[in-house]
């Protein structure tokens, strides 16, 4: 039964303060969206590799759906800002999305093939953006100005949470082999492990569930302005908000392409690198199974401190401002991906995983809060579109990029981890170029 006190009122007041728990509700979707993400990061390559794909082709196999990114949140974007139905304008494309998502993760680790996987996998993660799009525009709508930050936040959280689970998913159903022989069957070349599918089977239940519960428990304001109508073209309105986007914008644009290459750099690479630098496995065996397993804990541990670290972000803003602690942030991030390179024991790998975890909750949340003071309320989620689009652009950098410098370089596994930590030490500088908003007061709740 839903509490009506934690509810978020239909009619909104621009200027009301919510609760902890109204917050929570808002930003709980969120949670499902993440864990089928944090699926999707930290098993694709892994699956990739089980069905016959070799380290070079694994950027490439990852290139239909950032492309399809790029293209889907502009649009969804400026569709959302002129959306009006019953549900309001940003709740539809939560349960689109949350529909087409639920199916990809189920159907996607019984692929059947290389290429069926590659080609699920795109309608997951386009399927994803189309309810995340949205998701991030709600906070904005929703929440008055001065709690934007701590709305974000909590939306950090949600994400750790959900990205903690579905790391540690497979490793957690693996361990369950004992009693259930099936959850941990299939480990042999051409075969997903059992403990995989079943993660998969789950993270479509929860990822349907939670953006069910946000539909329920928050209503939209009736009051949002829509976006004005124009005579001009879609493509022609999302490239003249491109062309002048605020001077804010653009500069977080170029720290959110250099944080996010260095995480794509991770997830692409961090469980093949972890099973070939530490364990010296190869795919098809179950030693490998067993790297993946523990691939998967690493980044649990990371999102984990994920939750953690945005429990303190809001604290934190509040003396040193989003700027210098967003920039801390990602530096933390740099330090920890660089230092796995000199790592040999599979238990020392939790420790990078604090650095990554913190650059993360700041990656969730403070370049949202800051986006949100410089655009138009009425065209909100057109720019959020086109802000995501600069974590897709560097996916696409990604999977051009790295399996060339592979293949020609001649560099290992580990080393693109290495140089995502250099990629995220580079937006760690390049954060100190954004305006500086004025630290944050924290309210308590009334």
């Amino acid at each position: 039964m839903v509490d009506v006190s934690q509810t978020v009122p239909p009619n909104a007041v621009p200027s009301q303060r919510y609760s902890l728990g109204a917050l929570w509700n808002m930003s709980f979707g969120f949670l499902g969206i993440q864990f089928g993400w944090g699926l999707q990061m930290a098993n694709g390559s892994a699956i990739f590799e089980s069905l016959g794909a070799s380290p070079h082709q694994l950027p490439l196999l990852w290139l239909a759906a950032p492309m399809s990114g790029l293209l889907i949140q502009p649009v969804v974007g400026y569709w959302s800002d002129r959306t009006c139905t019953p549900l309001g304008r940003r709740r539809p494309f939560f349960l689109v999305g949350a529909l087409l998502s639920s199916a990809a993760l189920v159907l996607l680790p019984n692929a059947s093939n290389l290429w069926m996987a590659a080609g699920l996998l795109w309608l997951l993660d386009a399927s994803a953006n189309v309810s995340m799009t949205p998701f991030r525009s709600f906070v904005a709508d929703l929440v008055p100005a001065k709690q934007q930050t701590q709305g974000f936040v909590v939306q950090s959280l949600l994400c750790g949470l959900g990205a903690v689970l579905a790391s540690a998913m497979p490793w957690l159903l693996a361990h369950l082999g004992t009693l259930y022989p099936s959850l941990v069957e299939g480990t042999e070349l051409g075969r997903i492990p059992g403990s995989v599918k079943f993660s998969f089977y789950l993270g479509a239940a929860v990822f349907l569930s939670a953006v069910l519960w946000t539909v329920v428990t928050t209503s939209e304001s009736e009051d949002m302005p829509l976006a004005p109508r124009s005579k001009e073209s879609m493509g022609q309105q999302i490239w003249a908000a491109i062309a002048t986007m605020p001077p804010t914008m653009r500069r977080l644009a170029w720290v959110q392409g250099f944080s996010w290459l260095g995480i794509f750099c991770m997830f692409l690479y961090l469980p093949p690198a972890i099973a070939n630098h530490i364990f010296g496995a190869v795919p098809g065996t179950p030693l490998y199974a067993r790297s993946v397993e523990w691939s998967g804990l690493c980044l649990a541990v990371g999102n984990l401190v994920c939750c953690l670290a945005a429990l303190g972000i809001y604290a934190v803003v509040a003396r040193l401002g989003e700027r210098h602690t967003h920039s801390l942030s990602l530096l933390c991030g740099a330090v920890g991906l660089i230092s796995i390179n000199w790592i040999h024991q599979p238990v020392l790998l939790l420790l990078p995983m604090v650095g990554v975890g913190i650059a993360i909750a700041s990656m969730h949340s403070l370049p949202y809060a800051l986006l949100t003071k410089s655009v138009p309320a009425e065209q909100n989620c057109l720019y959020m579109g086109i802000f995501n689009c600069f974590i897709v652009l560097p996916e696409i950098v990604a999977s051009l990029g790295l399996g060339w410098v592979m293949t020609y370089i001649g560099c290992e596994r580990i080393t693109i981890v290495v140089i995502g930590g250099c990629s995220m030490g580079i937006a760690a500088l390049l954060a100190q170029g954004i305006p500086q908003q004025a630290p944050a007061l924290i309210e308590q709740n009334g």
